[in-house]
């Protein structure tokens, strides 16, 4: 497996000629970008032009990752050469279907299944329920394939996300690209950081995604009293407070964030569901145990690999949560978790509405918020 990445900052493509593999030879291209910037037609036909045999799969962000580096306003673009590993890909749209779940049974059945070893999960960040998409693919795929992903951004503004695959670039859509057979090694990871606040609650009232009661009390007023002088810039200060949830079913507790409020209904929309019965607990950031979280996150990440195994692709999704916390030190989230990998190891990803991941390795994957997640791969020739 040969990967490395260009990027598109200032009307400007950088690194082309840097790539260890000439450009007829990539297969694969991950593009994460800001939203206006896959709003141009330029970009599509300059990376077809100039990678006319690699399928591309877009996905807006809420910040560019390259390397230890981030990025604004930008475009980075992972390209990926597989030498051993077949590769298929399903795309889907969410006004094709009655539901996430729905969606996600669909796509995923689009997908061969004999050897699937991995699938790659970009979502549309404002129309699809993750919750729900991940359900509805984990209903058709094993528990013994890890999924991981992303779910897409569009900045701090929450007005519309895009997805695609090759032309057809939208909102609503949701793609996977599998990886298949022996020689594709791939491990992942997911880490929170942030602390928990007051006592534990319970949902009483709730209709999948969109939370009306905690306690029988109303949540948005609740949430408001809990946020003080913060309730102001709802919802975008949620992000700095988001719940953590823990269902009548599971044994563990994930993490969920508001996506929109409406004060005529006194609802708040999240990017997950919150059951009716299951407990709730407020949170708050801590700077130094975010970054901690990273670097747990890039050890964590190595346990598919063996010792000494150089990573061919660490690719890091982490929620826009985090960057708007840490502010002018996210790069030490970045730096934290790539001090694991070698310097030969292409890093690289984007900051989303939504991370997807095991909750434990082996396991089946779930949606998070507010954490970092990180996938690497080696491929064995």
């Amino acid at each position: 497996m040969q990967t490395g990445t260009i990027y598109f900052k200032e009307y400007e493509w950088q690194g082309l000629h840097e790539l260890p593999f000439s450009n007829e030879a990539a297969q694969v291209l991950l593009v994460f970008a800001e939203r206006t910037i896959l709003e141009r037609d330029n970009i599509f036909g300059f990376l077809k032009t100039s990678f006319p045999n690699a399928n591309i799969i877009y996905c807006s962000s809420a910040g560019e990752i390259n390397n230890i580096t981030h990025l604004e306003h930008a475009a980075v673009c992972v390209v990926m050469r597989l030498e051993k590993t077949p590769i298929h890909f399903a795309q889907d749209n969410i006004h094709h279907h009655n539901s996430s779940r729905e969606l996600g049974k669909s796509i995923s059945e689009k997908l061969p299944t004999e050897n699937l070893k991995y699938i790659l999960v970009i979502a549309d960040g404002n129309l699809v329920n993750g919750d729900e998409l991940i359900d509805g693919i984990q209903s058709v795929i094993s528990d013994e394939v890890l999924i991981t992903g992303g779910i897409s951004g569009d900045g701090d503004r929450f007005e519309k996300t895009l997805v695609g695959l090759n032309d057809d670039v939208a909102t609503g859509n949701v793609v996977l690209m599998g990886l298949y057979g022996n020689h594709i090694k791939v491990g992942a990871s997911f880490k929170g950081g942030w602390d928990v606040y007051g006592p534990e609650r319970i949902i009483t009232k709730s209709d999948g995604n969109i939370l009306h009661e905690i306690d029988n009390e109303n949540a948005l007023d609740l949430y408001k009293k809990y946020l003080g002088k913060y309730a102001a810039d709802l919802p975008s200060s949620a992000l700095y407070f988001p719940l953590t949830v823990k269902s009548t079913n599971d044994e563990f507790y994930v993490v969920r964030t508001i996506l929109s409020i409406d004060e005529k209904a006194k609802t708040m929309k999240f990017a997950g569901n919150l059951p009716e019965g299951a407990t709730v607990r407020f949170m708050k950031s801590n700077y130094d145990r975010l970054v901690e979280a990273a670097s747990d996150a890039g050890e964590a990440s190595l346990y598919a690999h063996e010792e000494n195994t150089s990573i061919d692709l660490a690719l890091i999704v982490s929620c826009v949560g985090r960057k708007l916390v840490l502010s002018n030190r996210i790069e030490e989230e970045l730096e934290a978790a790539r001090e694991f990998f070698s310097e030969s190891s292409t890093v690289a990803g984007f900051f989303s509405y939504g991370e997807i991941a095991p909750q434990n390795s082996g396991n089946r994957s779930y949606l998070h918020n507010q954490t970092i997640t990180i996938t690497t791969f080696s491929e064995t020739v």
